[in-house]
């Protein structure tokens, strides 16, 4: 008769393998959250923009061309000249304790760490590089060192992109996929009109305004993408322009001073207009005279940022006419910001905590 009863109601009998036929309840652990930017290289030197390029320029999400043709001319051409040009611009830009990027990343890693923390949460969160250091692959390891079995990935990018969030969440899994045993995961997609985001950049707008005055028009600068990828179905230059309304919206009655382009074009073919440096000339030469210039898309500063709009861009107008150009900074430590990104990822936490 026992041979017909279900296997429950059978006594236990040692395991060949020395296995626990009763292992002890399994913990829910630590939620890992992992905060995903673009990269930067690891210093200010020729081979380290080398390293850092070669990495990011490879990403076949990035540059969407055939990889045996492109290949050639980033290895043989692009890695053999860019570098050493880019050394002055990245110096113009580091700060003590490193590249821009990474520090104010890791200052949002950190202020939302602390906020969970008060509030009672099992969280740990980890900065990580899509392109450079640290990786990926280190932030996962880091949380799952940690013992976080749930890990929630947030791009650090309000606009969703092939060439950004996609490329962020495909490193995740890629690096998941050699793992036996797997975590359970999470990610964000976007987040362009998110009502903490928009007012943050809000605050920082009106505080310019109430201690310097207002500009004739504030330029928001979007960085670009081939007009063929928005063809092909991308929904980033849409996600854009809801940024843009929303923080229209936001400013009330001087919601009409906002105005939209895209900047760091790259290459012959056509991309995402109107593009910044041209628009900005061009007004110079219309006769505005004062511009305000933010960037919506960075939550941190960088090279495009720094040095492509608080530099480039602002000689490219003061030369063709205009007179006062100011650059309004990324989010970086702004604690609005932070409460913001900590709000947004409790809520894609929910069950989990």
């Amino acid at each position: 008769m026992s041979s017909f009863l279900p296997s429950r109601y059978l006594p236990e009998t040692p395991d060949p393998h020395g296995l626990d036929p009763n292992p002890p309840a399994r913990a829910d652990g630590p939620v890992g959250v992992l905060l995903v930017n673009l990269g930067t290289p690891d210093a200010p030197t020729a081979p380290a923009i080398r390293r850092y390029l070669s990495e990011f320029l490879s990403d076949p999400r990035v540059i969407e061309i055939p990889q045996w043709a492109w290949q050639f001319i980033l290895q043989g051409i692009i890695l053999r000249i860019r570098p050493r040009k880019l050394v002055p611009r990245y110096e113009g830009i580091w700060l003590e304790n490193g590249s821009p990027l990474t520090v104010y990343s890791q200052v949002q890693a950190d202020r939302v760490q602390s906020l969970l923390g008060e509030q009672g949460h099992n969280v740990h969160v980890v900065l990580a590089m899509r392109y450079g250091n640290p990786s990926v692959a280190q932030g996962v390891e880091a949380l799952r060192a940690k013992g976080c079995e749930r890990i929630l990935t947030v791009p650090m990018y309000p606009q969703y992109a092939a060439s950004t969030t996609a490329t962020a969440v495909d490193a995740v899994c890629a690096y998941a996929a050699r793992l036996r045993n797997q975590p359970e995961m999470r990610f964000v997609k976007r987040y362009p009109t998110l009502p903490a985001y928009i007012q943050a950049m809000t605050d920082k707008v009106r505080a310019v305004w109430q201690s310097q005055g207002k500009p004739e028009r504030l330029l928001l600068s979007f960085h670009g993408l081939p007009q063929r990828t928005i063809n092909q179905g991308d929904p980033y230059h849409r996600d854009c322009m809801e940024t843009a309304a929303a923080l229209r919206q936001s400013l009330g009655e001087d919601g009409h001073l906002v105005h939209v382009s895209f900047q760091s074009r790259f290459g012959a073919e056509k991309w995402l207009q109107p593009y910044t440096e041209p628009t900005l000339k061009a007004w110079a030469e219309q006769g505005v005279r004062r511009v305000d210039v933010m960037c919506p898309g960075f939550l941190a500063d960088c090279l495009e940022t720094l040095e492509e709009i608080q530099v480039e861009c602002r000689e490219a107008f003061l030369h063709g006419g205009g007179e006062q150009f100011r650059y309004i900074e990324c989010l970086n430590d702004d604690e609005t910001w932070a409460q913001g990104l900590t709000g947004l990822v409790k809520q894609h936490l929910q069950g989990w905590l």
